[in-house]
């Protein structure tokens, strides 16, 4: 009892000095943590704060009881902000512009909106998806004289945002930079609130996907200050919603936007005694049926965050509420974790794991007469992993003469339609551009796509990693465009027998370098890339060689024996 009462004295010491803190930052400075997620933070201060008069704690925020404003949701005052920024990384990234609309009595009544100069390059592909120059930026004010305007427009009402922990992280980062002080309290986040209010109607809770919804005249278009007018009138909607089920004030829109405790948090014992190694877990549900297979780097961390953290995608979550038991199995690398997973996953189909439910993953582009069609029979063309893409793709390749199809890999028909929508854009046939801008869009990803196969097939390579067993390597035969053969390396004369078995199955497979791939293949390549582009410490990447293999376990255990 005196532990829980002292901690609430320096909560109540911290409130007085910092002011509204979010639950987690509350939940960091109460009980010394340094990582804690929104919805355990939520469970324990709602557990420390019960009957204590002095702080009201609204399930998102912490406050001092009086220093809390909690005006009447159609009386309330509300200023929603929107950001256009130069990529996804407020600690590198910068805001190039700032929208807001303020709302008094369920209505727009004031807007702010100014474009930032980033005083970086901004990204083509932001360019492209907001319409934003550089040129115009570059004559844009400072951030900190647009920021100074933003806070003096806002004044103290609350903030509002749509997925506001992304807006919250950037604005934040400049009041420290600027002010030394974060905002009084986070920003009530319509994302959030609408996954509360809309259960079970709605599934995707985007800007986009609620404008729709609604039925809201404004359009989101990735630009600060229609975004903003369009999250207002998604909010007003909410807010209905919201005084339908009894919400009368502001802490009460707050309360349903907080992340509710999970309860698959209970389960959490289920993972007590994973080992702190690589390998791969399978969740089973009472009838012992496998719900979902993962892998995991260290197991330990990695089962523990499923309940200590937000919840997760849907089918995950609800592999969690079904599950009764965990079983892990040890493996002696992340590498060797990786393929165990994608073999278990096509080998039991989970119905968690989204691979497992997806029947159709690579499918290929064959010609037929003039035309070329989707098809599910291998060819050199493919696999190619959205049937959507696929589709487009085809389309665009309509037109391609054989010369082009030829170098498609090269690019193909790719500068002749990037012309043709160049021509469509100044005649103004704008619907025409569109079509052709998404074949184009679908071919350079298929292009992209074809050329990283073509590369990844042509590997020759031993990739060795620690085996279960102490002293051992694994060694991972890739030739031919798939993992040939996986051969156990231990000291001795026995690694060299083994080192020559598995580089005569690599030989015997440059047989069929020319057949088309398979999904299975491509998949297993994809995974591969990753590791040997960015090779964890324990993974070394070696040519085909035997000479080059036994010196580097030479080199192991000279350097074991040192």
């Amino acid at each position: 009892m005196q532990l829980a009462l002292d901690a609430l004295d320096r909560l109540v010491d911290t409130l007085e000095e910092r002011g509204t803190l979010s639950v987690t930052e509350a939940a960091r400075a109460l009980f010394a943590t340094s990582s804690i997620s929104a919805g355990l933070a939520a469970s324990l201060l709602e557990e420390v704060t019960a009957g204590d008069s002095r702080v009201v704690c609204t399930g998102a925020a912490v406050s001092l009881v009086g220093k809390h404003d909690d005006p009447l949701l159609e009386e309330v005052g509300l200023v929603v902000f929107d950001l256009e920024t130069t990529g996804l990384s407020a600690a590198r990234d910068q805001i190039c512009e700032l929208g807001a609309v303020r709302v008094r009595g369920l209505e727009p009544v004031d807007t702010f909106q100014s474009l930032v100069d980033p005083r970086v390059e901004l990204p083509a592909q932001v360019a492209r998806l907001t319409g934003l120059r550089q040129e115009e930026l570059r004559n844009a004010p400072s951030i900190a004289e647009v920021l100074g305007r933003f806070l003096a427009f806002a004044g103290d009402d609350p903030l509002v945002a749509h997925n506001a922990r992304f807006d919250q992280r950037f604005l934040e980062r400049q009041l420290l930079a600027r002010h030394g002080r974060r905002l009084s309290e986070p920003p009530l986040c319509t994302a959030a609130l609408a996954r509360r209010l809309l259960e079970g109607r709605l599934r995707q809770v985007s800007l986009a996907s609620l404008a729709h919804f609604f039925g809201v005249p404004t359009r989101p278009c990735h630009r600060a200050l229609p975004d903003a007018e369009a999250t207002a009138e998604v909010l007003v909607h909410l807010i209905g919603l919201a005084q339908e089920i009894g919400a009368r004030r502001l802490s009460d829109l707050r309360a349903l936007a907080a992340p509710r405790k999970r309860r698959v948090y209970g389960k959490r014992s289920l993972a007590q005694g994973a080992p702190t190694r690589p390998g791969v877990y399978l969740f089973r549900d009472r009838h012992e049926q496998v719900l979902y297979v993962g892998r995991a780097r260290d197991l330990r961390a990695r089962l523990r965050s499923y309940f200590r953290s937000d919840r997760q995608r849907p089918s995950v979550e609800a592999a969690l509420h079904a599950l009764e038991r965990i079983e892990w199995r040890v493996l002696g690398s992340e590498l060797e974790a990786a393929l165990e997973e994608l073999r278990l996953i096509r080998e039991l189909e989970p119905p968690a794991n989204s691979r497992g439910r997806r029947k159709e993953h690579g499918v290929y582009l064959r010609r037929r007469g003039e035309e070329f069609v989707v098809s599910k029979k291998p060819g050199p063309l493919g696999p190619i992993g959205s049937r959507r893409r696929a589709s487009l793709a085809a389309r665009a390749l309509a037109s391609c003469t054989e010369a082009e199809l030829d170098a498609l890999l090269r690019g193909g028909p790719l500068p002749r339609l990037r012309a043709r929508l160049a021509h469509l854009a100044e005649s103004l046939r704008y619907e025409e551009a569109a079509r052709l801008r998404d074949r184009i869009e679908a071919l350079e990803h298929v292009v992209e796509r074809l050329r990283r196969l073509d590369r990844l097939r042509r590997l020759e390579l031993c990739l060795l990693a620690p085996a279960v067993e102490p002293g051992r390597l694994r060694a991972f035969f890739v030739s031919g465009g798939a993992v040939q053969t996986v051969r156990s390396l231990q000291p001795g004369a026995a690694a060299n027998l083994e080192i020559e078995a598995g580089l005569a199955l690599c030989r015997a497979a440059g047989d069929r370098a020319g057949d088309p791939l398979t999904p299975n293949e491509a998949e297993d390549l994809l995974l591969l890339d990753g590791f040997i582009r960015r090779p964890p410490p324990e993974l070394a990447v070696l040519p085909l060689d035997a000479g080059r293999i036994t010196a580097h376990l030479a080199g192991r255990r000279f350097a074991r024996a040192a």
